[in-house]
């Protein structure tokens, strides 16, 4: 996947979201993403909706520090998060509680 496909992924999110799972959820995810799959992404979740934005947000609930192609495999469920926490390949600053539940926002994503 090459630095625009992670784009497209982000960009793809939002119509991939389960606004049931964020019921009372109200955050901001900030992706700091490097390597060839790198960029800056902002995830916001209100009201039972997400939309994502480039960039940085000045003051996320939680920001996430890992390779572009690992943020995306965490998503899609093949790459275990808890382990690549463990093993240095996602970084997590801020609200940690939030950023177990990311993957609970979009379980289509993930294998059946």
């Amino acid at each position: 996947m090459s630095g625009s496909g992670v784009r497209a992924f982000f960009d793809a999110l939002p119509s991939r979201f389960h606004a049931a799972a964020a019921e009372g959820v109200t955050a901001v995810y900030q992706f700091d993403l490097s390597g060839d799959e790198g960029g800056q992404y902002q995830l916001h979740i209100a009201g039972q909706t997400c939309r994502v934005s480039p960039g940085l947000h000045p003051s996320p609930n939680v920001t996430l520090r890992m390779a572009g192609e690992d943020c995306v495999a965490i998503l899609e469920g093949r790459l275990n998060g808890v382990s690549a926490y463990l093993n240095g390949r996602l970084r997590v600053d801020g609200d940690i509680g939030l950023a177990m539940r990311l993957a609970a926002f979009f379980p289509d994503l993930r294998p059946k």
